[in-house]
Formats: C-alpha cells, structure tokens, sequence
C-alpha cells in the first residue's frame, strides 16, 4: 500500500496579515497530482485542517473542494483533526462523507475502531486519534495523570485492544509533541502543566505513526514521522523543506519512505545588516521578491526605514532595530521620568528610539501636542518644579 502522509495545512491562515489562501490551494493541486502520478492508495492527513476553530468561509469552502477531489481520486483518505480544529464542526457529516472514501476521525471514543483497507497483502487498519486534550479526557477515560502521554497511552491501549483481534498491519494518525522533535515558532502551545512531550514508545509495535502538530518534516524512527506543514507558517521556518512523506508499507511493514517537496509560491528570508547595505549589496538580489524579515543594524535608527526597504523588497513584512553598538538591556524610555514635563518626556523618547534628538520642528510640533493634551497648563510639572 502506498501512503501518502500530510498534516498541518492550517487553512484560513495568514502570515503577519498576508492572505495564504491561495498557496494552500496550490498545494491542494500538487497534492492531487502527486497521488494521480505516485498512484497513491491512501492519504492520511494528522490534524490542523485549519487553523481556528471558526475558520473563514473561504477556507471551509477550500477545504470542502479538496475532500471532494480527493474522493474522486484512486486514494483513500483519513483525516483526523488538531489542536486547532473544531473536532464537532470538522467532524460534522463524517458518517455520510465515509461513504465517498474520505474517513473524518474527531471523536476520542472512536480511536479503537480503524478503517479497514484491503491491499495484496491483506488488510490494513488505520486508526485515526484525534487531538486528545489532557483536560477533558482525565475525567472521560479516568487518566492517571494529567497529560499528554496518560491520553494517548490510554488511546494507544484501545488501539492495541482492537489490532489484537484482527491481523492486520497498522497505521496511526496522531496530532502531538513526541520527544526528539524540534518544535517552531508558528504552532500553538499545548503543554499542559509543562507536560507536552509523548515518548515515541507510546507507538511502539505499529508499523507506521503518521504525526501531525509539528511543522518541520522529521523523522523520529523509520516508522514514525511527522511531514510537517505545506508551508512556511513563520519566519523561524525560513530553512524548512516542506512537502509530504511517500510511504510504501509492504507485507512486514514500511519498505521505502521519500519527501515529497511541496511547491513554494514565495520564499521566506530573513535578511541582516546596515539600511544602506540592505539597499545596495548584490548579494540580497535573489531576495527581492521574497516575503522579508529585515533586521537594520544602523547606530542610528533611519527614517522612513520601512518605506525605503520596500522599495527594493515590497514584500517586507517585520522590520527590526538591532544598532550594532547600541544599548538594548532596557525599552526606549526605561529610566526614571520623575519631575520632567511630558514635552521632555516625549523628547526623551524620541532621542531613546531614534537614536538622535528630535529637530527644531519637531520638537516645537511635540510641544503643541503635549500641550493640547492637557487640560490644566499648572498642572505641567515643568512648571511645579521650577
């Protein structure tokens, strides 16, 4: 049987206000070519179909033109849901959506009934374990403890329960944090107590765990892996590779395992140095139509910074202040401010975050604005302590 391994699309999801619907819905079409051309069997998907629990229409809509060519595909499909998932919305309809081939798994009582699959060695059992909070689950299944690894150790117990009386081989789908992965920037938190980390012997005996929640492809063992999300979700993914993992599972278990990389509608940089470096050096050429985070090393904060940096890199997206020899231990402002007037205060600020005093106009325009702002010109303290 071939499988085709992915999770973590996060539909409906922006990067700092820039709409990524569109890239998702390129990689819906990569997707279902590579299952028309790898002649996938089955396509399990591990969770965080969107990105919110009330996600945009258009994102709903995305997500329901995807089950629907998938279920006109030559796969099978199982998806369960996330972190970020409605499991009650997501899982709306999945006894009448199994019937096209799509198996929407979000109830935690479910976990030991698998979809039975047919290949020429036999019969294959997927079990889809949704996202399994700590919290409701110690009540429901009288945990031991209140944690990941106590959910998914009595998850993975009805799982066993269940394969026992079967023979078949086995393939899980799970949305954790399992230890010796290396987490990002963009997945949400979901340590409880501090308590996150799943030993990857929970999974131990299945022939292959498909893991969603982490957004960098890695491979744990040979048979249990995360694919990672479609795309680049932060810039702390800059250096990720994204795309899918291509399973073959032969008649003992997984014989052959290859990344599929996904494609890349615009390329994340991170790029570092003084404006006017930035603005001239060839070097950052092949970032110009990236999506950009700039970190501008100037002593002195430049003016109209991001206007300027747009100009050559109009996709810039965060902007830092990072002076190479500037004093960072404390923000603009940090010290004492007792017995200055506010038109100091605020010329302090501006000498603190600019790195240089305000002009003459400015300074006069501050005046006026400090001014109008307060309703009793005694109660200046400028003119108390004088």
């Amino acid at each position: 049987m071939r499988i085709l391994h992915t999770s973590d699309w996060h539909l409906g999801r922006s990067l700092h206000r820039e709409d990524l619907l569109g890239h998702q819905a390129a990689y819906v079409d990569h997707l279902l070519e590579v299952v028309a051309r790898e002649k996938v069997d089955l396509v399990v998907v591990s969770g965080d179909i969107y990105d919110r629990a009330l996600p945009p229409v258009d994102a709903v809509r995305l997500a329901n033109e995807t089950f629907t060519r998938l279920s006109r595909s030559r796969a099978r499909v199982v998806i369960t849901s996330g972190n970020h998932d409605s499991a009650q919305r997501l899982g709306f309809g999945s006894d009448l959506i199994d019937a096209a081939g799509v198996f929407i798994r979000t109830r935690a009582d479910s976990v030991g009934t698998p979809v039975l699959l047919e290949d020429d060695h036999g019969t294959v059992a997927v079990y889809g374990l949704p996202y399994l909070d700590p919290d409701a689950m110690r009540s429901a299944w009288s945990l031991p403890a209140r944690s990941h690894e106590a959910a998914l150790t009595e998850a993975m117990r009805r799982v066993r329960t269940d394969l026992a009386t079967r023979s078949a081989r086995s393939v899980v789908l799970a949305h954790a944090f399992v230890a010796g992965a290396q987490p990002s920037d963009s997945e949400r938190d979901i340590s409880v107590g501090g308590i996150s980390l799943v030993p990857t012997s929970v999974f131990g005996g299945v022939d292959y765990t498909a893991l969603g929640h982490l957004h960098g492809r890695q491979r744990l063992t040979d048979s249990v892996r995360y694919s990672g999300s479609p795309l680049a979700y932060s810039f702390s993914e800059t250096t990720q590779v994204k795309g899918s993992w291509l399973v073959d599972l032969g008649p003992d278990g997984v014989t052959a395992a290859e990344f599929i990389e996904a494609p890349v509608p615009r390329r994340l940089a991170r790029i570092r140095g003084t404006l006017d470096n930035l603005l001239s050096d060839a070097r950052w050429t092949g970032e110009e139509q990236s999506w950009v985070q700039a970190t501008i090393t100037d002593d002195v904060r430049p003016t109209q910074a991001m206007e300027r940096l747009s100009r050559r890199f109009p996709h810039t997206l965060v902007l830092a202040f990072e002076p190479a020899h500037g004093d960072l231990s404390g923000p603009p402002g940090a010290r004492a401010v007792t017995g200055m007037s506010d038109h100091e205060i605020t010329l302090g600020f501006v000498a603190a975050l600019r790195g240089s005093a305000a002009t003459a106009q400015e300074a006069a325009l501050l005046r006026s604005a400090t001014e109008a702002c307060c309703g009793d010109r005694e109660l200046d303290l400028s003119e108390v302590t004088r």
